[in-house]
């Protein structure tokens, strides 16, 4: 999709990306001299690499000078090419969708219906979205539908900040209160060896709570934006694709049967990938094949030339290519880290910090280290394997049920996945809607300090009456 990139003036400017995750290059790079190397032992459990508790050893430092710091850009690209060509796929897919005037029309027809009514359309798709999120963990799969949410948004009067909220935002507060999400509360259970899906109840209580609080947080904020839209951080943004919008308004006004073929090819590639992703836990190069085919078909339907198909495909992989350099370079964080051997340092480091204070401060001590540690393991499974064989026998030994252990590691996976530019997904997620990391962290900052605390509050009760079963 389209949208160009536009900053808001102000007295204070976060710095650019780019410039934030290249100081935490040199950052990690210098602390690979400071920080003393050591590893845990691993073990292959059911296909899952997972670290062996009290298995910590000191080795040999592995210093990351200047060549390794500069190699680590390209390196971290060659790690995340498969989210990067799905990032750009997906931005592909999406304007040659775009292109076909399928999604305008669409947004005109049901404004158009909406008139009046347009607030109680969020909770609905927000509990939609955090559903999935809960439910099959919802996360890669949000991505697209930002490319259609922030234009129905901004047509309802809206800004660029709603639309992702009620998609994106959605998507991960389900993502991080799941109750059935198998690739963070399946894992983490089956490694803290805890029944699947145990604890359900207490669970679907905290999802519902947390995404009624996103829904009253995005309806009163898109309010507030609606009522007077200089309010919003993306104003300047929202004005230029609101004329963009309106010019393809008066173009596409009438929906057609070419622009129903064209969002029923949409629709069904959706579907299609809900299913594969449950039924055949389908990942990237399965979902890239899907919006790769969606945006072929798309383009057919529309009764667009090969040429145009092709120009389209590529002015929206062009859209996306910073959001998708961005991946590579955050990627980069981890393979130094790593390289360096710090990370299980600054693990045991930091779980042996837990044990000195009561159940309830090591619960949300628990939950900030998992929050920390997802900066650079941005990947539920990928945390669970790394974190659970430690933090599960960690939480016994202050206290704390195994449950209790899960619940703190889910929480902490899945919160800041809404912030840090290292996620993929969001990253991805701004570059279809066409603003800049900086942009969304200047709005997002104060929600994301409300749901640590919300963290701390879920996990009080489940301290306080040892969440079971275990």
């Amino acid at each position: 999709m389209s949208f160009k990139k536009d900053r808001r003036s102000s007295n204070f400017k976060i710095p650019h990306t780019y410039t934030i995750i290249f100081c935490i290059l040199i950052l990690i790079s210098l602390a690979t001299y400071i920080v003393p190397a050591g590893e845990y032992e691993r073990a292959e459990i059911e296909g899952r690499t997972v670290v062996v508790p009290d298995s910590y050893t000191v080795v040999e430092r592995q210093p990351q000078g200047m060549g390794s710091l500069l190699q680590a850009p390209l390196e971290g690209i060659e790690a995340a090419s498969g989210i990067i060509g799905f990032i750009l796929i997906i931005g592909g897919a999406f304007a040659v969708i775009q292109k076909t005037g399928a999604i305008n029309a669409g947004i005109y027809r049901v404004t158009g219906k909406m008139k009046g009514r347009e607030i109680f359309i969020i909770p609905i798709i927000m509990f939609m979205f955090s559903a999935g999120g809960a439910i099959f963990g919802m996360s890669e799969e949000l991505m697209p539908f930002v490319g259609i949410f922030v234009p129905f948004a901004l047509a309802l009067g809206y800004d660029t900040i709603t639309g992702i909220a009620i998609c994106y935002i959605a998507g991960q507060i389900g993502f991080s209160t799941a109750f059935l999400n198998p690739f963070t509360v399946g894992i983490a259970q089956g490694i803290a060896e805890l029944p699947p899906f145990s604890g359900i109840t207490y669970r679907l209580i905290a999802w519902f709570l947390t995404t009624l609080f996103g829904v009253i947080y995005v309806m009163v904020y898109a309010n507030k934006v609606k009522k007077n839209p200089e309010t919003s951080i993306t104003y300047h943004h929202d004005q230029k694709q609101r004329q963009a919008l309106d010019e393809g308004f008066a173009t596409n006004h009438n929906f057609n049967s070419r622009h129903a073929w064209v969002l029923g090819v949409f629709f069904i590639g959706i579907l299609a990938l809900i299913y594969g992703v449950i039924q055949y836990e389908w990942w990237i190069n399965e979902i890239s094949a899907i919006f790769l085919a969606i945006g072929l078909a798309a383009g057919i339907a529309g009764k667009l030339s090969a040429s145009e198909i092709a120009d389209s495909f590529i002015d929206g992989a062009k859209d996306l290519l910073s959001a998708a350099l961005i991946v590579g370079l955050a990627r980069g964080a981890l393979i130094l880290a790593t390289e360096g051997k710090i990370i299980d340092t600054v693990l045991v480091s930091i779980s042996g910090v837990v044990g000195a204070f009561p159940r309830l401060i090591s619960a949300y001590m628990m939950f900030f280290i998992q929050t920390i540690l997802n900066f650079f393991v941005p990947s539920g499974s990928g945390q669970a394997a790394l974190t659970m064989p430690i933090m599960a026998p960690l939480g016994e030994l202050v206290g704390l049920t195994r449950q209790t252990a899960v619940l703190a590691f889910q929480l902490g996976d899945g919160f800041t996945n809404m912030i840090i530019p290292t996620s993929g997904v969001l990253m991805g997620s701004l570059g279809l809607a066409g603003i800049t990391w900086d942009q969304w962290a200047s709005w997002m900052w104060k929600l994301q300090v409300l749901f640590l605390i919300i963290g701390c509050l879920l996990l009080t009760p489940a301290v306080l009456m040892n969440f079971g079963p275990f």
